[in-house]
C-alpha cells in the first residue's frame, strides 16, 4: 500500500456538542454549535469551505436524505454538499470523504460533520422500521443485544474464559468509562459507578447486562480539513495530521458461510491491518497512545482490543482487569468517556471520537489530559458482529 493520505491532511478546527437528550434544540441547531466551535477553532470564515460532507444515518429522523439540510443550518455559500450514510461508520465516512476531497487536491478546505437527532421520537432504542432488503432477509427479528451477546458467547467459549470472568471483565469495562466520562463537561452520563451494580444490573441478553449497554443520544460534532501548507498559515505550526483512515466491509463470509467462529470480528482486524500500514505503525501497543473505540456494548470494546492487536487473542480480559486500558493504563482507551458516557448518535460518533484524540494531541483536554500523546487511533463498528462495517482512523502531529 501507498503512503495513501498520510501527513496529506491536516485538520484546522473541530466542534462537538454537549450529547444527550437536547429537547430544546432540533438538528439544524445541532449543526450550528459544533460548526460555530470548529469554525472559530479554525479562525476562517464559511465562505473558505469549499466542499462539506453530512453523516446521518437515519435519514427519515429530523434531517433528510440529502445533504441540504446542512447547507441550510450552516448558510454554506452554495457549494458541493454531500450525505453519507455507513452504519455506525458514518461520522468516519464523512471525515473520509472530506480528506480524500483535500488530499486529491480537489479543494483546499473542506468540512466534515455528523449529526443524529434520535430522542424526539419517544423510542428507547435506534428508531429503525426498515433499512432495506438486506436487513429484512437477514435479520428481521434482530436485535443489537442479542448480537452482541453472542460475540460475548462465542468469545468465552473459543477461549475457555467462565461467563462470571468475562463478566467482570466487562462490568470493568463500563466503571472505566463512567470514571472518565464524569470528567467530561460533554458528555450524556457524567455519573460514576460502582463495578457491583454492573454485575447486578438487570439483565438485556445474557451475559449483557444494562449496564453493559450503552444508549443513544442526540448530537453533531464537526471537522475541518486542509493542507499542513495551509493549516501553518492559519496559525498552527504543528497541526494535527491524519495518518489514515480506513473502511472495511463485509462480504457476507461471516454470516454465510461455517468458517468464522463468532469470537472476533474481521472487518475491525482488516481496516486496522490496512490503517496501520497507511501509517506507519509496526507496533500498535508500542506506538498508539491513545484509543478511543466502538464500545456500544461493553464486550465489543474486550474483543476490538484484541482486533486492533492491542491485546493477544484470549488476553483482552486480563489485560482489561489489570487496567491498561483505565486512564492511568498503557494505553488508555474511552478517556472521553466513550459511546458508554455519551450514548451514539450514529452519525456523530466516529467525528465526536476524532474530537477528542484531536484534543488530547493538542493538549486541550483540560483534566483529562493524558501526557505524550503522539498518535492516537478511533475505531467505529456497524452493523452486528458477523455482519459490519468497521473503520478505524490514526492521528498524529505532522513533525
Amino acid at each position: 500500500m501507498s503512503n495513501g493520505i498520510r501527513d496529506k491532511v491536516a485538520i484546522v478546527g473541530m466542534g462537538c456538542t454537549r450529547f444527550g437528550e437536547r429537547w430544546d434544540m432540533g438538528a439544524d441547531d445541532l449543526m450550528i454549535e459544533a460548526f460555530e466551535e470548529a469554525v472559530a477553532d479554525a479562525g476562517i470564515d464559511r465562505t473558505a469551505i469549499k466542499a462539506a460532507w453530512v453523516g446521518n444515518a437515519l435519514d427519515d429522523i429530523n434531517v433528510g436524505n440529502s445533504a441540504l439540510p446542512l447547507a441550510h443550518a450552516l448558510r454554506l455559500p452554495m457549494i458541493p454538499v454531500t450525505r453519507v450514510e455507513n452504519m455506525c461508520a458514518t461520522g468516519t465516512e464523512a471525515l473520509r470523504g472530506a480528506s480524500y476531497a483535500v488530499a486529491s487536491g480537489a479543494v483546499d478546505i473542506a468540512l466534515a460533520l455528523g449529526v443524529e437527532k434520535l430522542k424526539d421520537t419517544g423510542y428507547g432504542g435506534l428508531p429503525l422500521r426498515t433499512k432495506g432488503l438486506q436487513n429484512d432477509l437477514w435479520m428481521p427479528y434482530g436485535a443489537a443485544p442479542s448480537t452482541f451477546a453472542q460475540l460475548a458467547g462465542a468469545y468465552a467459549a473459543k477461549y475457555k474464559l467462565s461467563l462470571p470472568d468475562l463478566k467482570r471483565a466487562m462490568a470493568h469495562v463500563s466503571w472505566k468509562s463512567h470514571e472518565n466520562g464524569a470528567r467530561n463537561p460533554k458528555a450524556h452520563l457524567r455519573k460514576r459507578i460502582e463495578i457491583d451494580a454492573v454485575l447486578a444490573a438487570p439483565m438485556i441478553a445474557d451475559p449483557l447486562g444494562l449496564l453493559d449497554c450503552c444508549g443513544v443520544s442526540d448530537g453533531a460534532a464537526c471537522a475541518i480539513v486542509t493542507t499542513p501548507e495551509i493549516a501553518r498559515s492559519l496559525g498552527a505550526p504543528d497541526p494535527v495530521t491524519l495518518k489514515s483512515v480506513q473502511l472495511s466491509a463485509s462480504n457476507g463470509w461471516e454470516s454465510q458461510y461455517g468458517a468464522w467462529d463468532g469470537a472476533y470480528v474481521p472487518t475491525t482486524r482488516k481496516a486496522a491491518q490496512r490503517a496501520y500500514e497507511e501509517a506507519g505503525v509496526s507496533d500498535p501497543r508500542q506506538d498508539i497512545d491513545l484509543t478511543e473505540v466502538h464500545d456500544c456494548f461493553s464486550v465489543t470494546e474486550l474483543v476490538t482490543m484484541e482486533d486492533l492487536g492491542l491485546s493477544d487473542d484470549g488476553r483482552a480480559a486480563f489485560d482489561i482487569l489489570d487496567g491498561n486500558y483505565d486512564a492511568d493504563g498503557g494505553v488508555p482507551c474511552q478517556i472521553d468517556g466513550g459511546l458508554k458516557c455519551f450514548g451514539h448518535p450514529v452519525g456523530a460518533s466516529g467525528l465526536r471520537m476524532a474530537y477528542e484524540i484531536y484534543l488530547q494531541l493538542l493538549e486541550r483536554a483540560g483534566d483529562r489530559q493524558k501526557k505524550n500523546v503522539n498518535i492516537g487511533l478511533t475505531h467505529n463498528l456497524g452493523g452486528a458482529p458477523y455482519n459490519s462495517v468497521a473503520a478505524v482512523s490514526i492521528f498524529g502531529r505532522l513533525n
